[in-house]
């Protein structure tokens, strides 16, 4: 596997984190409005992911399909810390941030070392990361 794809799997699995944490906390919560939210950014991190992958796939090798065991572990410590708190939802949504903070660093760790394609891609997927990661930051601001 080549540097570049390994580097790009590692986004893909942080992102997928991101995804299926969205996917979860969108089954978990009751407000429309922030399962509508979360649906958005789930589909949104689905978006970056298909843009990565295609990135590998050019090159003949295999996208990652799987996630991390910090983005696991991060589920599940939400699901502990809803059924402790009196504000499951207010909770879910600190923990995405927290989420959003660990996929917008490493995005902004592989701009600064990756090879100029791999920047050119990252730099248009960017604004995506970066949208997510100021919308829920904004949304848990409001709470």
């Amino acid at each position: 596997m080549s540097d570049k794809t390994e580097q790009l799997n590692e986004l893909i699995a942080i992102i997928r984190d991101g995804q299926r944490f969205y996917e979860h906390a969108h089954d978990e919560v009751k407000d429309v409005r922030l399962q509508a939210l979360f649906h958005d950014m789930a589909q949104t991190k689905n978006q970056v992911i298909q843009a990565l992958s295609v990135k590998i796939a050019a090159s003949h090798e295999e996208p990652t399909t799987h996630g991390t065991v910090v983005g696991k572990l991060r589920v599940a410590y939400a699901d502990a810390r809803a059924t402790l708190s009196s504000d499951e939802e207010a909770t879910y949504v600190a923990q995405l941030e927290e989420a959003e903070d660990r996929i917008l660093e490493a995005f902004e760790d592989a701009l600064e070392s990756a090879e100029p394609d791999v920047r050119a891609l990252l730099a248009v997927e960017m604004p995506k990361i970066r949208a997510c990661h100021d919308r829920i930051r904004d949304l848990k601001h409001g709470m």
